[in-house]
C-alpha cells in the first residue's frame, strides 16, 4: 500500500507546482496600461434657425381736434410742442404788457387820427383755455384836420378789465372793456369844434370802449410768449371815442409764480 501511495502524492504535488506556474504567467493578446482617456466634450446644441424680423407695423394715422385729416402740417408740430412746452410751464397769474397803435381817418375832416396805448394787465387763468383779469390803460392821440387847421392831441388815462378764450393752437379770442376819463374837444351845437387862439378847446369826460377781436401768440420760452392782436372798437362814434379802427396791440405775457 505504501508503494502506491507514494507515487500518487509525488504526481499530485507535480500537478500542483504546474498550476501555480501557470496562473503566474503573464496572459497574451492583452493591451498594456496607457493613460486614462480624455473627457468627453460636451454637445453644444444647435443654432436655432434665423428668421427674418417682421416689418414694424406703423400705426395708424389718427384724427385729432388739431389735425382733422391726422397728416401734421410742416413746422406745425414744432409749434405745437413749443406751446404745450408753454401751457405746461403756465401759472394762475401773469403779467400782460401791451402797447397799442391804431390810425383812421377822419370821416367828417381831413386828415386823421394816430392812436398810441400802453395798456398793462395782471391776468388769471381759471382754466388752460380762459384767462380774465383787470388792467389799466393810457391812450395818446393825435388828429389832424388839414385846411390850415390846428393839430389836436389829446391824453387819456382809464381801467379795463378783459377775458380771453382760446380757440385753436395758438389764436385767442380777446375782449376788453375800457372806461376813460378821456380828454376830448369841445364842440358846438352843430357839432363844430370850437378853436379859441389857434388851439382847440378841450374839455373832460367819461368815455366806454367795447373792443373785441382776435390774437395770435408766440412761446418765445417756457415763461414768456409775444401776442399780436386786431382789435374792433364798437364805440368809434364822433367826438366821443378815443380810439380808431382797427385796433392793433403788441402785448408781452410774463408767468409768475409757481
Amino acid at each position: 500500500m505504501k508503494t502506491y501511495l507514494l507515487p500518487l502524492l509525488l504526481a499530485a504535488a507535480s500537478l500542483t507546482t504546474l498550476h501555480v506556474q501557470a496562473q503566474d504567467k503573464p496572459v497574451l493578446n492583452t493591451t498594456p496600461p496607457g493613460p486614462p482617456p480624455a473627457p468627453a466634450r460636451p454637445v453644444e446644441p444647435a443654432p436655432a434657425p434665423i428668421t427674418p424680423a417682421e416689418p414694424a407695423q406703423q400705426a395708424p394715422v389718427q384724427s385729432t381736434p388739431d389735425a382733422p385729416s391726422g397728416l401734421e402740417m410742416p413746422g406745425r408740430e414744432q409749434t405745437r410742442k413749443a406751446a404745450q412746452a408753454h401751457a405746461d410751464q403756465s401759472t394762475k397769474f401773469f403779467i400782460y404788457s401791451g402797447f397799442g397803435i391804431g390810425y383812421s381817418s377822419n370821416v367828417y375832416y381831413d386828415g386823421g387820427s394816430l392812436n398810441l396805448s400802453l395798456s398793462p394787465a395782471i391776468g388769471y387763468r381759471i382754466n388752460d383755455r380762459v384767462a380774465v383779469g383787470p388792467g389799466i390803460s393810457y391812450a395818446y392821440t393825435n388828429q389832424t384836420f388839414g385846411k390850415g387847421n390846428p393839430t389836436l392831441s389829446l391824453n387819456n388815462i382809464g381801467v379795463k378789465g378783459f377775458a380771453q378764450i382760446q380757440i385753436l393752437d395758438q389764436f385767442f379770442v380777446h375782449a376788453e372793456y375800457e372806461v376813460t376819463k378821456a380828454q376830448l374837444p369841445v364842440v358846438d351845437a352843430n357839432n363844430n369844434f370850437i378853436i379859441v387862439n389857434n388851439k382847440f378847446l378841450t374839455g373832460s369826460r367819461t368815455v366806454e370802449s367795447p373792443l373785441a377781436g382776435i390774437g395770435y401768440r408766440t412761446p418765445i420760452s417756457d415763461r414768456v410768449a409775444a401776442d399780436i392782436l386786431v382789435l374792433y372798437n364798437f364805440n368809434n362814434s364822433f367826438n366821443n371815442s378815443i380810439y380808431g379802427n382797427p385796433v392793433i396791440r403788441f402785448n408781452f405775457l410774463f408767468n409768475i409764480g409757481k
